[in-house]
């Protein structure tokens, strides 16, 4: 969230201090898993469908470039209400929030910045531009509409242009199909979670339609460590309401013509404890702060294929991101308000060719226009602002079946920035299955970029003597990786992956710490691998281990809040029809990170490990009951350093379905 009061300011600048150097085709892979039940599309962990890796529905067998896909099933099995418990379990992933639901939540892929990726949402560019450094806060999005997750690894500015430098994530909701359905569900339990959700969907006579309510509560988290605060100060949980509602339709009007619409609108509150600058070191603030937040997302396109084969899309999106933040709530004060709200409408043509079984090019142009409007009466702040900028872009991709057993994909983007002027990107990722052993070679290579935002660009701090620098250029970065994966008979999978990232002109501050400028430079590199075995029909699982290692080529030093060591285990097991048994194994290793306040601006987190179990049993066709234990062992941890993760934690509740 952006624009918050000073304390809150700078717990955003704490999550940035971390980074400091360094459409309907999506419908069509996602409606064969929209209404799959528990269990059935879960049990499938050695191949999937990746939109976001080409642009158009592609086995992931046949994808040069790394992806995870967690599908509506298999978010279901697990019961993971919130995206960034959800992205927990993905390899190359570091996510970090700052305490329970609803605190700001940032992800550093590969070792990346927390704003070099790429969010889209039903392909929705979904960025604030109104945020400072431009990094997505992941903590406002809920799980309960969505048909599937990818993240798609390295750098993608060759297909999605700015901010895909590290890597691109992917959301897709669902989709109607079949005969109407109604479907409710009630949860409850520790730390004052009270959660419902409804869903209605179907399909009949060309017109599909889902429309999804969803409201996730959690009262009272613990979210300040203790010892962190003077003696005799109270200590404040974290409150989160978040209202989430998301709409898609359709219409066929032709076999050749069809039209879309997408709507997701978020509404959310937090009440959290902040820093209180006013002494050094700082403490945990005497009163809550107020985050409200209130997100809209639309995109509205039709589908034209005149012939079998060539399929073209005209698109138009618009995001409005709106947020309020005040702080601290005493009594004995008026609480100073800032509010940041931005803007987004882009233009669209997309179209993709299929040349022959297997090849099959893909080209499009896309037109940008984004603003910013802030509000900060506060003696530190920088006033009101209002801010544009806009972005016209081409692209062209191929897929190419050279020979047998071969898959290759190149894409080139060109995009022509109204402030800084052009940016070229590419990508290449070829992938070859061996004959007789069925070994998989894969790889890629491409290049990134990120723009400055429009705060870098514009918004000053006087009263701070820190101002704006309208010259900025992109931050850009030249990454690669280079795979294998194994089949071991019918039911085991295995696989590694090495890859290396460059990053450079990262936007930093200048030695007199009064502007920004073009002078970072980092690198990161490692290691990923799995195993996925289908141990029977009714039991699945799958080890992944990163490996990452991160340089600050100007001090030489280790990137924070990048773990060297990541591990996560996931099983899935459905012992007798309609019970569907889950388990997770989170495991962070250390990394360096500053204190809550930045005070010391480097130390040792210990890392942590997590046990997550969920139980879901269908009673009959339209009830099911479920719970779930989150941190088993009730391992206290922090990420980032300074915030609390939840505890040891049980919930429970009921889903009705009619038909």
């Amino acid at each position: 969230m952006s624009f918050p009061s000073r304390s809150a300011c700078l717990h955003t600048l704490a999550l940035a201090c971390a980074s400091l150097p360094v459409s309907t085709l999506a419908q069509q892979a996602a409606a064969p898993f929209a209404d799959v039940p528990r269990g059935a599309e879960a049990a499938v962990t050695l191949s999937e469908l990746s939109v976001s890796a080409t642009g158009v529905p592609t086995p992931v067998d046949q994808v040069g470039s790394s992806v995870t896909v967690l599908t509506a099933a298999t978010l279901e099995a697990q019961q993971r209400r919130t995206v960034p418990d959800a992205l927990q379990q993905v390899p190359g992933l570091n996510v970090v929030q700052t305490g329970g639901p609803g605190g700001q939540t940032s992800v550093f892929i590969r070792g990346s910045n927390s704003n070099h990726v790429k969010v889209l949402i039903d392909g929705i560019d979904a960025t604030d531009p109104s945020n400072p450094n431009g990094s997505f806060d992941f903590g406002q999005l809920l799980t309960d509409d969505l048909s599937r997750i990818e993240v798609l690894r390295g750098p993608q500015s060759g297909l999605y242009g700015s901010d895909a430098i590290g890597g691109a994530i992917s959301f897709t909701t669902k989709r109607g199909e079949g005969p109407a359905r109604a479907t409710v569900r009630i949860e409850g339990g520790s730390f004052g979670t009270f959660n419902q959700s409804g869903r209605i969907s179907g399909s009949e006579d060309g017109f599909d339609y889902s429309v999804s309510i969803q409201h996730f509560r959690a009262a009272v988290t613990p979210v300040t460590p203790p010892n962190l605060v003077p003696f005799g100060r109270s200590i404040h949980p974290n409150f989160y309401d978040n209202e989430t509602v998301s709409a898609k339709f359709g219409y066929q009007f032709t076999d050749t013509f069809r039209i879309n619409s997408v709507t997701r609108f978020i509404n959310s509150r937090l009440l959290f404890t902040g820093t209180d600058y006013s002494t050094f070191p700082a403490f945990p603030a005497a009163f809550r702060s107020a985050a409200d937040v209130q997100q809209v997302f639309t995109r509205n396109e039709a589908e034209w294929t005149p012939f079998a084969g060539f399929h073209n899309l005209f698109a138009i999106n618009y995001s409005n991101l709106f947020n309020r933040q005040r702080g601290p709530l005493d009594p004995l004060a008026t609480p100073d308000a800032t509010t940041g709200l931005g803007e987004r409408t882009r233009y669209e043509y997309r179209s993709d060719y299929q040349l022959s079984p297997g090849n099959l090019v893909l080209f499009g142009a896309q037109r940008d226009d984004e603003s910013l409007s802030t509000t900060d009466p506060s003696p530190f702040g920088a006033g009101n602002l209002r801010a544009r900028n806009g972005n016209t872009a081409g692209y062209g991709e191929v897929q190419l079946t050279p020979f047998e057993r071969a898959a290759f994909v190149a894409n080139i983007r060109h995009d022509e920035n109204d402030a800084f002027g052009p940016a070229t990107t590419f990508r290449v990722a070829p992938s070859y299955i061996l004959p007789f052993t069925e070994t998989r070679i894969k790889g890629s290579v491409g290049t990134g970029f990120k723009a400055p935002t429009l705060s870098q660009l514009f918004q000053s701090f006087p009263a701070s003597n820190f101002f704006a620098n309208p010259n900025l250029r992109p931050e850009e970065s030249l990454g690669y990786d280079a795979g294998i994966e194994q089949p071991l008979g019918d039911r085991v999978l295995v696989g590694a992956t090495y890859y290396a990232n460059d990053f450079k002109n990262l936007i930093t501050s200048n030695t007199t710490f009064t502007s920004n400028e073009n002078v970072g430079r980092a690198e990161s590199y490692g290691a990923e691998a799995f195993v996925a075995v289908r141990f029977s029909d009714t039991l699945t699982g799958r080890v992944d281990y990163t490996n990452t290692v991160t340089k600050n080529e100007i001090t030489h030093q280790e990137l924070l809040r990048r773990p060297r060591h990541k591990g996560s285990a996931t099983a899935i097991w459905t012992p007798l029809p309609g019970l569907t048994v889950s388990g997770t194994v989170i495991v962070l290793g250390h990394f360096v990170d500053g204190n809550r306040d930045f005070s010391v601006a480097r130390l040792k987190n210990p890392g942590f490990t997590l046990v997550n179990l969920a139980v879901n049993y269908d009673v009959s066709e339209t009830v099911s009951v479920f719970g779930r234990v989150d941190n088993l062992f009730d391992r206290r941890y922090e990420n980032p350093t300074g915030f609390l993760g939840a505890g040891l934690a049980v919930y429970g509740g009921v889903r009705l379905t009619a038909f």
